[in-house]
């Protein structure tokens, strides 16, 4: 049996909401992924090329500084949730990733976007964790049910 943490990242509280019901199906721990310095709504103006948002999206070092630790080592699954950016992860969730020792874990990301997939986020992510298992993860719905990720979860491991 795998211990897992769900770990994400939740800008207007829809993939907090869905991380909640994950973390339930999954039988797994929560952990909120928080910016050291909380978005405002005009952060997340994606009509302005100057926004927090926009700015950090266009520089991909950019690593925002994140709020609180958690100690991932006792974790043999992690998911990893965002709201899709630019057609890929929040900057936030490049800093969450580079920040642990992920050897040997399976990562599996998973977003919710009003239109847009995970792109090249697996991609991205091998990138920064080339010694765990990311798997392609999956868009999810905000009205995703417990038992829809249950059986999704039965896919995984």
């Amino acid at each position: 049996m795998s211990k897992v943490l769900v770990a994400y990242f939740s800008a207007s509280g829809v993939t907090a909401k869905t991380a909640q019901k994950l973390a339930k199906a999954a039988k797994g721990d929560i952990f909120e992924i928080k910016p050291e310095k909380p978005y405002t709504s005009a952060d997340l103006n994606w009509n302005d090329k100057n926004s927090r948002s926009s700015v950090e999206m266009n520089d991909r070092s950019s690593r925002p500084a994140i709020a609180s630790k958690t100690d991932i080592s006792g974790y043999d699954v992690i998911f990893v949730g965002f709201p899709v950016w630019w057609y890929r992860e929040p900057s936030i969730i490049d800093t969450f990733i580079e920040e642990y020792d992920f050897s040997g874990k399976t990562v599996i990301p998973f977003a919710t976007s009003g239109g847009s997939g995970l792109g090249e986020t697996a991609k991205n992510l091998r990138a920064l964790v080339p010694n765990a298992n990311v798997l392609e993860g999956r868009k999810l719905s905000a009205m995703v049910t417990e038992a829809e990720l249950e059986d999704w979860i039965k896919t995984l491991y």
